[in-house]
């Protein structure tokens, strides 16, 4: 029960928000619709069943004329019930599909909001595939809630409809048991009620394993497919090191999991489908068992016959709803379970924001281009690895920042960037400064070129001329001609073409301090110093600094800062003055 209650908690918190967003009246007018055609389905059914008793009544009378009336009246109900079908599926699909399309936008704004998509991956990935969960879960979260909600709420209307017209019909049972004499009435009604409850116990009990089961199908299904859309992306690199066997066997163990758990899901199904087939076929007769007697015995007309066991049928159908969609229900829980698990982990990673994040101070003040103060880099473990203070950059200047490779270079860019939410200290920038970082493997977005180059504003918010501009400036003219072509360009650019891409990003957007992690260690020296006297001549306000390993760095630079230390943390010290560059 706590379970269970739980669950339904937990739907609730997943399906609310969407009936008091701002498309409220859309969602609540389509489910009403939906509803109501529900109501109109469950009172055709009514009449079919009313229909049963003066159809089989005319046949057993032989009475031609009011069996053709009947038809006729059947011909009725069943083009309304056509028209109710018809639209009842349309309209849930639309409902569905505007519902779908909320519930993707909230997800994907809270997964891509304040690096929450980052943060995850820092954690470990506590919440495994959010691809699969904003794409794939969300999708069966609303069809499975709306098809078992609606489902439900048409068997309670049945199950009271019918269960008037079974407890009328049944009249009063006597029974003697232990020498008692007892009178039941709506015995018909208590005996569906007593077939469903059992039926429903059992069914529980055999495909429970189904929920846990139908879980982790989707997790090692995700993970499979996560796996090779990495091959995919990192295939030339698997080539050149002849990777292919070990990828292999990697995607091996990946699909045997996916094999070893279906396994397991086909025994459980087939240990359900042997109890509900045998459950349903047993359905079939059990209401004429019940009934008949009273039509043997010549107390009831074929007419109230085929009536009391179609009623007895809804009722004791109304009651096995839990049976029959039982394997529909153990993956809605499952997906319910996901959901309320990625959005657990969203939440976990924005508290972690909040607490953790390194603060970005905004002064009017425009005396330095950068300060760090009291800033204790840490690993997501609490481990320390970087450590510095007092450290202060001025408008305009260059900077060069060297040590150890894995001495935490590289985190502390991440921190002062404001995407590394482990330790603390201060970041000071001037009020409306923006920063940039470029890595060393720059992502370049699936799509046109253009919009590759602009990224992550609009290409429509350059002219064309001026793209093509920056092309030329970082000596990428031949790719002029293709702004407009689509392509892989991951793939299709070298390492080098898209390190100046990058460049070419930065002279776009221009910002107030500029931070290059090896953003050209893919470049040869010369073509390097090129674009180093590009950045200082066309951004000459710009505050850089850089992560390098080449002594011909130092040239390009205005000072150097070391990180040194054996042991962590490591300290940014040293302040070498360097000459400045030629521009």
């Amino acid at each position: 029960m706590r379970a269970l209650l739980t669950l339904l908690n937990d739907i609730r918190r997943l399906a609310i928000p969407y009936f008091r967003s701002e498309d409220r009246w859309w969602g609540l007018g389509l489910l009403g619709a939906v509803i109501a055609l529900e109501l109109a389905y469950v009172y055709c059914t009514v009449l079919l069943t009313r229909w049963n008793n003066a159809f089989y009544d005319a046949i057993q009378e032989k009475d031609f004329a009011a069996f053709k009336y009947q038809l006729m009246v059947f011909c009725g109900i069943a083009v309304a019930s056509i028209i109710v079908a018809v639209y009842q599926i349309y309209l849930k699909q639309w409902l569905e599909i505007r519902w779908r399309r909320w519930l993707t936008r909230r997800y994907l704004e809270h997964w891509l909001s304040n690096e929450t998509h980052y943060r995850l991956r820092l954690s470990g990935d506590a919440a495994d595939n959010p691809d699969q969960r904003i794409a794939q879960d969300v999708n069966l979260f609303v069809s499975q809630t709306i098809s078992v909600g609606v489902g439900l709420l048409g068997n309670i209307v049945s199950l009271c409809s019918f269960s008037v017209m079974l407890w009328s019909l049944s009249g009063e049972m006597e029974l003697s048991l232990f020498g008692l004499d007892l009178h039941i009435p709506g015995y018909l009604f208590w005996a569906a009620l007593i077939y469903a409850m059992v039926g429903t116990l059992i069914a529980h009990l055999i495909g429970k394993p189904l929920v846990r089961l139908n879980f982790d199908q989707q997790r090692y299904e995700a993970d499979f497919r996560v796996d090779m859309v990495r091959l995919r992306e990192n295939s030339e690199q698997v080539a050149m090191l002849g990777g292919e066997a070990a990828e292999g066997r990697k995607l091996e163990g990946r699909f045997a999991r996916i094999w070893e758990n279906f396994f397991s899901q086909m025994k459980a199904q087939k240990r359900l489908t042997w109890f509900t087939a045998g459950y349903n076929q047993i359905s079939n007769v059990f209401p004429f068992v019940v009934v008949s007697p009273a039509y043997f015995a010549g107390t009831i007309q074929l007419g109230i016959l085929m009536q009391t066991a179609s009623a007895f049928g809804s009722v004791q159908g109304a009651f096995s709803f839990f049976i029959s969609a039982y394997t529909t229900l153990a993956e809605w829980t499952s997906v319910v379970n996901r959901l309320t698990g990625f959005e657990a982990a969203m939440q976990v990673a924005k508290r972690d924001d909040g607490l953790r994040a390194f603060p970005h101070r905004r002064t009017p003040t425009q005396q330095a281009a950068l300060s760090l103060a009291e800033m204790d880099v840490r690993l997501p473990d609490g481990a320390p690895i970087v450590s510095v203070d007092g450290l202060s950059i001025e408008k305009g200047e260059r900077v060069l920042v060297t040590g150890p490779s894995g001495g935490g270079k590289t985190t502390l860019f991440r921190a002062i960037a404001g995407i590394w939410p482990f330790g603390s200290g201060t970041v000071t920038l001037p009020e409306g400064a923006q920063v940039m970082i470029l890595p060393q493997r720059p992502y370049l977005p699936v799509g046109r070129l253009d919009e590759a180059l602009a990224y992550p504003l609009e290409a429509t918010r350059f002219e064309r001329g001026t793209l093509e501009e920056v092309l030329r400036a970082v000596s990428l003219d031949h790719l002029v001609p293709r702004l407009e072509e689509q392509a892989l360009w991951p793939h299709v650019l070298s390492l080098g073409e898209q390190q100046r891409l990058s460049i070419a990003r930065a002279l776009l957007e221009k910002p107030d301090v500029l931070l290059l992690d090896e953003a050209t260690a893919a470049l040869d020296e010369p073509t390097e110093a090129a674009l180093y006297a590009l950045l200082r001549q066309r951004l000459p306000q710009t505050t850089v600094l850089s992560i390098g390993h080449r002594a011909t760095l130092n040239a390009l630079h205005d000072r150097v800062l070391v990180l040194a230390g054996t042991a962590t943390p490591r300290r940014l010290i040293g302040s070498a003055q360097l000459q400045a560059a030629p521009a």
